[in-house]
């Protein structure tokens, strides 16, 4: 179960939704709905209700210089949202 979770993600709607105890985290792209359910059971000590996750493909980046042009392609990941058991809270900044 180690390495599931990567990182939480915080973004502006995430952050609107997480008092209804919703939340994203990115994961590892092998990982199953069960896998990342026990993986944030586990590591926050919450009972997850439901997963959906979402693959997201790599998109190619092109960026234009003095020395000609680059290209590059930024990684995949996937996501998993996350919904908890009401009245169970996950602080994403307690050792900030």
């Amino acid at each position: 179960m180690t390495g599931i979770i990567y990182r939480p993600i915080v973004t502006e709607k995430m952050t609107s939704i997480q008092d209804k105890g919703i939340y994203a985290f990115a994961v590892e792209p092998r990982a199953t709905k069960i896998d990342i359910a026990r993986a944030v059971a586990a590591k926050f000590n919450v009972t997850v209700l439901n997963v959906r996750t979402m693959n997201y493909k790599g998109k190619t980046k092109t960026q234009m210089t003095r020395r000609g042009r680059f290209t590059g392609k930024t990684s995949r990941f996937k996501k998993a949202v996350v919904t908890l058991k009401e009245g169970d809270v996950i602080n994403l900044f307690e050792n900030v």
